[in-house]
């Protein structure tokens, strides 16, 4: 069942459950945090409307920054003007953002450790018929390998609105994963949120959970959707949402897998080097589970609806209940 003591959206199960995208959810944030402090600015590479900064350009015109088709250009001078004590969130696609600019973030802005926020928007296979190109499915492990880089992937809109506001009060470069797609509200306006926190949003009724599952990004949708399934088999199941994937909450991880000796982490991305290689590089010092991985397996993406393109890379619903029966099989 859903885990109440943080105050989650109770129409999560219902097929009239509201959806929005992460990438709203974030052009929300951005004004507000724009509203709270006039050294936020806003540097778009000619995406301003897709990225949803939009919100704060038409608001805060001389905040904003348009640079133009130069993503590489994008983050330097975004990394210019934390030096000079702005609080820059730097968008675009994340196919080039970090994609096209990854040695400009990690020289111009984590090697001098700049607040710099970089948003990369329209990741993993939410962006559908624009296909393989464009479906950035390596930037979590792109990311989180840049030492003092924040990395975070919200679970939906509400989630991204509090991760921009609480991102833009901190000097810590930081790079927030988004989606196109209007996808579930899991969370409320009252659910807290804390970076480098992960919560239990799915708990057994009663007695300890058989299974951990551990998912990043709005597909925790579908491993809460697996769980309640999982459930009526008769498996008890608690269901992590990991939003900061660096850095780890290695307690909340270590304590899952010392009361169900067996985790499943699910996430739309490669499984190398992404969420899945943080959480078993974590259990691997501190505690051996057997781990299962829901991910996409060493291919690149292709045109198709997000829900097409999720049964044939295995990254849905029935391939998740098919992981923690896996799992389930290998526990010591």
């Amino acid at each position: 069942m859903l885990n109440q003591d943080l105050k989650l959206n109770t129409k999560v199960f219902n097929d009239d459950v509201e959806k929005i995208a992460t990438r709203q959810g974030f052009g929300e944030g951005l004004l507000k945090a724009g509203e709270e402090n006039e050294n936020i600015v806003a540097l778009s590479a000619d995406l301003t409307e897709s990225t949803k900064a939009n919100l704060f350009a038409d608001r805060f015109p001389e905040r904003f920054i348009q640079v133009g088709v130069a993503e590489q250009n994008l983050v330097s001078v975004a990394s210019g003007m934390a030096l000079m004590g702005k609080i820059p969130f730097a968008t675009s696609y994340a196919i080039f953002n970090p994609g096209r600019n990854w040695e400009q973030i990690r020289t111009t802005i984590c090697y001098n450790n700049q607040p710099v926020k970089i948003i990369g928007s329209h990741g993993g296979l939410s962006v559908g018929p624009d296909g393989g190109s464009h479906q950035m499915l390596e930037d979590i492990a792109l990311t989180r390998v840049i030492p003092n880089l924040v990395v975070i992937s919200p679970c939906d809109a509400i989630e991204a609105k509090k991760a921009t506001v609480e991102c833009a009060k901190t000097q810590d470069p930081t790079y927030i994963r988004l989606a196109r797609n209007n996808t579930p509200i899991i969370t409320t306006d009252e659910t807290q949120f804390e970076i480098g926190k992960a919560q239990i949003v799915f708990v057994p009724e009663v007695g300890l959970a058989h299974v951990g599952i551990i998912a990043t990004g709005p597909i925790l949708y579908k491993a809460l959707i697996a769980a309640h399934e999982l459930e009526k088999m008769g498996t008890k199941v608690k269901v992590m949402n990991l939003s900061t994937i660096k850095p780890l909450d290695t307690e909340a991880v270590i304590t899952l897998a010392k009361e169900t000796k067996a985790i499943v982490t699910v996430e739309d991305h490669q499984i190398a080097g992404g969420m899945g290689s943080a959480v078993a590089e974590c259990l691997a010092s501190n505690y051996i589970v057997p781990i299962e991985f829901v991910g996409v397996d060493n291919k690149f993406g292709q045109s198709g609806t997000p829900s097409e393109l999720e049964k044939y890379y295995k990254i849905d619903t029935p391939d998740i209940i098919e992981k923690a029966q896996k799992v389930l099989k290998r526990k010591f």
